[in-house]
């Protein structure tokens, strides 16, 4: 099938846009609550800080913040736990799998832009089975979202103009990145968005409401 779309790829990013990932990241807080002796959290509570990785989870479990004394012991801790239950119930969001089998079915190339490191980024893409032609983690270049330089290079490796890009994100800092590396944005509005967020005040292109909506957006019949 032929492209319908001025767009010659789509960038997306990864927690809370393709992977519901907020119960393991949850998870991994709790068990460090638990061996402390303190009282663990309903997991619900976590969700709206997964698109902030460690930094949400410290955030909410023990009130840390990059920058005070104790939050890189923590956060190293975190990290190690996480690692060993990262597979146990992420999966990806109902639509996901559906949308990108048709941006394949269209040969339109996607990608994957996060700020997970390739440590963690890699084994789960795998492992979930997104086929993308390029990941880019918070670790690749020497800067992390919302910094434009990862999505710049994930445009490098598809060969694609950055300008004849979408990324698709649930975060304010994908939008500033996108915006920033020259190229279209979009909000999953299905993702965990961050407390108290005003999707509509991020300045993206415009907002998607569920994945299946993207292919309308892309003017694919």
């Amino acid at each position: 099938m032929l492209r319908a779309t001025a767009w010659q790829a789509v960038l997306f990013d990864l927690d809370g846009t393709l992977i519901d990932s907020a119960g393991d990241l949850g998870r991994a807080a709790n068990l460090m609550l638990a061996a402390r002796g303190r009282p663990t959290l309903p997991l619900h509570e976590y969700r709206p800080h997964g698109g902030s990785g460690a930094r949400g989870m410290l955030g909410r479990a023990f009130g840390a913040s990059p920058g005070e004394p104790a939050y890189d012991d923590l956060k190293r801790e975190f990290l190690d736990r996480y690692e060993t239950l990262m597979f146990d119930t992420t999966a990806a969001f109902a639509g996901v799998e559906d949308q990108l089998a048709a941006l394949d079915a269209i040969e339109l190339p996607w990608g994957i832009v996060t700020n997970k490191a390739e440590r963690f980024a890699t084994p789960l893409v795998r492992r979930l089975g997104l086929r993308c032609g390029v990941l880019v983690g918070g670790d690749t270049t020497p800067h992390a979202k919302p910094h434009p330089a990862p999505l710049l290079e994930a445009a490098r490796r598809l060969g694609v103009d950055p300008a004849r890009c979408l990324y698709v994100g649930d975060d304010e800092r994908d939008v500033i990145a996108g915006r920033a590396a020259g190229m279209s944005t979009a909000v999953a509005a299905w993702g965990y968005l961050g407390v108290g967020a005003d999707p509509g005040a991020w300045g993206a292109d415009f907002c998607l409401n569920a994945p299946g909506e993207l292919l309308n957006r892309l003017g694919v019949p």
